[in-house]
């Protein structure tokens, strides 16, 4: 009996320590170094985002506080990426977890922050499903280039958004849906500081109220964005500044690489000059960053909540300055412009490590997720980032059946919008036309017309089968019956007289006389005596005098001098001006008829415009409001933000006029001109054309269809470039080039130190042909980029033997992996979803000879 209990006993104390053995050697991505009564939290997730941040030309090397805290206390990704080297099509791809062709951000413009963007995609960035899951999100700092205040965007609690692009001093903040605007004071408007200051206190204030909830927030800074306005204290730093002088620095003219790298030759000195300044500037900015990162991680240790916090460091695409004889700029497929700085540190993650595997901003917003405990949505492109980081440790030695790691090792570049998006019933058709004659004939014979037995009105083609059961198209046969129909109904319509509206109508001009009338009008012209109608000139200007008879006496009376009698209108004297003021009390009598410049008596001007219910402008263009206003503060305070909310709410009405104008320049209907054509023939050749395409075949019609639309693409951008070129002979502009993309740059520029003092110059950054897809490869063996641009122009670069992208060496590449890596490409120019758009890396033997 005290055997069994002495067995038993040893039992229990086997079973324990095997538990606590096993807890030692779990996989430290589910190992949390946190307080054992933090364990049931889930962490907080701090995004730091810059804007314009490079990698390739050093602005990291002054950011000690940043690599100290990111850095040596967490993992370092040596291969990070963005997909699109833009703002805000970038910024939409690290919310959405999308490439550019998925959430259809293609440029800083053109749907950025649009209506159908606030639609679609907005609703599903990470923020909302952290939202929904209990997370406390927040967000402080610049959003989207064209995001305007009006809205707080879905799934974010607490709200202060950068209204439209980065900006240091006087801008525009929208706090939590209530606009505010700052000034040019650093101590209260310094734009880094504020958002810095604001999520430090969000913080706090959010774990003083709710303990054990987590918070995600995101920080995005300006910094080092233009107009690179810095803090005071940094403004004499760098002097002698020259990271951005690499290899590739006014590397010009680039004749082996695409249109724009031919157009720009080397730097003028001023050029040279300005980027040493716009370095130098750059770098100054990036200083309150810095700082910025080093009070929140002493606010995080304050707190006690660091080791369960996840930071991430990243920018939302890299920059350029002199390179390729470049000034400035980004947007650019090289390496300089794609890659990025990450960093994460946080529970699980190896302080110093190095991760070789390629990131891109598209896995942000999974990471996020998988952070928070939450699936990856599939319709997101990108991937969690989390596997990369159970790096090999001691403890994992027990772990015999562990699997390799597998990542992808190539990427999709996209930059630049379609030149036409296809509709969804021509993309079918497309597609159908792809497919064998039997498929097509199968799929068109789906459609109800060609069902029935060529009875339905206006039926060209029936579709029948024949003995051996396949499906044929036939053209109908009209009847007789049919044909004596449009025989009778033929005379109505060569009158040229439609009751759509759509029919053109050229009045008179379109009248035809018959053949016995033009000959009768023939012989009457040539009929020597035949009468001369002489024009007589008829009077239209009014009687100035008329002459009247009364009582044998004729008397003259000057109309013009009467009107003016009755028309003359009563003198009325402003109290603004003391000159009229003793013709007035000739006129009125009496002096309580004097106009007072208040709102009630302004509009007894008959000319004067009312602008707000207190305010009016004059003939006299001067502006007078009531007496109120120039007597109480507070009455003009008020006023003052009412009118500055009818201008936000006109400028947001404008804008949304200027879209659906947009929709009505590229839905116009045909316009007739009767100059050219009379409206018979027009008529006429019109009918013809129907006719014509009424006998096509089916499978033609399609093709003719996408013709006359591609031909009305064409027609209407030849007509937006000519009002371009319009508008810049009216403007007088001589830096803005038909199809490029160009900036002026003088001494009013930049408001803080250190100044521009060395005149205005003209450069030119980038082209409208500078659109492009290219795959971006880096593993053990190959790390190479292929360019596809839209003007049909390729560029391969081995970064092996090229590091920085100096030569274009398409031209020694083979033919058959040329096609192998088009083929490639074009997979994931179309991929939807993190199964395709991240393939397994495939062995293929990319090389030069």
């Amino acid at each position: 009996m005290k055997s069994s209990w002495c067995a038993l006993i040893l039992a229990v104390l086997s079973t324990e320590l095997l538990t606590s053995h096993c807890s030692t050697v779990k996989s430290p991505r589910f190992r949390g170094r946190v307080q054992q009564e933090r364990k049931n939290i889930r962490p907080n997730i701090i995004l730091v985002l810059t804007d314009d941040q490079d990698v390739e030309l050093g602005s990291l090397q002054v950011m000690n506080k940043t690599r100290r805290i990111m850095e040596n206390g967490g993992a370092s990704f040596i291969n990070a990426f963005v997909t699109t080297p833009m703002c805000c099509p970038s910024r939409s791809s690290m919310l959405t977890g999308k490439y550019v062709h998925n959430h259809n951000i293609y440029t800083n413009n053109e749907n950025c922050s649009s209506p159908s963007w606030q639609a679609t995609h907005e609703p599903r960035t990470f923020a909302v499903y952290l939202n929904n899951t209990g997370y406390r999100t927040a967000f402080f700092g610049k959003y989207l280039n064209e995001y305007n205040g009006s809205y707080i965007p879905p799934g974010w609690r607490e709200w202060v958004g950068l209204v439209k692009n980065s900006r240091f001093y006087n801008y525009t903040i929208s706090r939590n849906g209530n606009k505010e605007k700052h000034g040019f004071d650093y101590a209260k408007d310094y734009f880094t500081d504020l958002i810095t200051n604001e999520s430090i206190n969000y913080f706090r204030m959010s774990k003083r109220i709710y303990p054990h909830r987590p918070i995600m927030m995101v920080i995005s800074h300006a910094a080092p964005h233009g107009p690179e306005d810095s803090a005071p204290q940094f403004s004499e730093l760098y002097p002698n500044a020259s990271q951005h002088i690499t290899p590739s620095y006014n590397y010009a003219p680039n004749m082996d690489k695409h249109w724009i790298m031919q157009y720009t030759g080397p730097m003028l000195p001023i050029h040279m000059e300005f980027t040493n300044v716009l370095q130098r500037k750059r770098l100054q900015t990036l200083m309150s960053v810095d700082d910025s990162m080093e009070r929140l991680y002493q606010m995080l240790t304050e707190m006690g909540e660091l080791e369960n916090t996840y930071i991430i460091y990243t920018a939302d695409h890299g920059y350029h300055i002199g390179q390729f004889g470049l000034v400035k700029g980004k947007s650019m497929p090289y390496d300089f412009d794609i890659r990025v700085p990450f960093f994460i540190r946080g529970p699980s993650v190896e302080p110093g490590s190095v991760v070789p595997q390629i990131v891109l901003n598209i896995d942000l917003a999974p990471t996020i997720l998988d952070i928070a405990g939450l699936d990856t949505p599939p319709d997101m492109d990108g991937k969690s980032v989390l596997k990369l980081l159970d790096l090999e440790r001691p403890g994992n030695r027990f772990r015999t059946n562990k699997k390799t790691k597998i990542w992808r090792d190539t990427f999709l570049v996209e930059r630049g919008k379609f030149l036409r998006k296809k509709e969804e019933p021509n993309k079918s058709t497309q597609q159908s036309n792809q497919l064998p004659k039997y498929e097509r004939v199968k799929e068109l014979c789906q459609q109800a017309r060609y069902q029935t037995a060529c009875e339905q009105p206006g039926q060209k083609w029936q579709c029948t089968e024949d003995a051996s059961g396949k499906l044929r198209i036939h053209k109908c046969k009209v009847s007789s019956d049919i044909l004596a129909i449009r025989k009778r109904t033929r005379s109505i319509h060569s009158r040229g007289y439609s009751g759509k509206d759509k029919d053109c109508n050229c009045g008179d001009t379109d009248y035809r006389n018959s053949r016995t009338q033009r000959k009768n009008q023939r012989q009457f012209l040539r009929n020597p005596n035949a009468q001369k109608y002489k024009p007589r000139f008829v009077h239209t200007r009014q009687t100035r005098s008329l002459s009247v008879e009364f009582e044998g006496e004729i008397y003259d009376i000057n109309l013009e001098e009467e009107e003016l009698q009755v028309l003359k209108t009563k003198s009325i004297t402003k109290r603004h001006n003391a000159e009229n003021e003793e013709e007035a009390e000739e006129t009125d009598g009496a002096p309580g008829d004097t106009m007072i410049a208040d709102g009630t008596d302004a509009i007894g001007q008959p000319n004067s415009v009312r602008v707000t219910h207190k305010c009016f402008i004059l003939p006299n263009d001067t502006i007078h409001c009531e007496r109120e206003l120039y007597q109480s503060a507070r009455a003009w305070k008020d006023h003052k933000a009412y009118i500055d909310k009818e201008i936000e709410a006109l400028q947001d009405k404008i804008k949304n006029l200027r879209e659906v104008r947009g929709h009505l320049k590229r839905r116009k209907p045909d316009e007739c001109d009767c100059s050219k054509q009379s409206y018979y023939n027009k008529e006429k050749g019109v009918k013809a054309q129907e006719k014509l395409k009424s006998h096509l075949h089916p499978f033609k019609e399609a093709a003719q269809e996408v013709d006359g639309k591609l031909q009305l693409f064409k027609e209407n951008r030849r007509r937006k470039k000519e009002r371009k070129g319009k508008k810049r002979q009216k403007k007088g502009d001589e830096c803005s080039l038909p199809g490029l993309t160009c900036f002026t740059h003088d001494n009013n520029h930049w408001q803080t130190a250190p100044f521009w003092s060395l005149g205005s110059f003209c450069a030119c950054t980038s082209s409208n042909n500078n659109t492009y897809w290219c795959l971006r490869t880096v593993n053990d063996t190959h790390n190479f980029l292929f360019c596809e641009f839209a003007t049909g122009f390729l560029e391969y670069f081995d970064m092996n033997a090229d590091p920085y992208q100096l030569t274009n060496t398409v031209h020694t590449v083979e033919r058959g992996i040329l096609n192998q890596l088009h083929i490639q490409l074009m997979e994931l120019r179309s991929c939807q979803g993190y199964k395709q758009c991240n393939p397994r890396p495939k062995g293929l033997e990319t090389g030069t000879r």
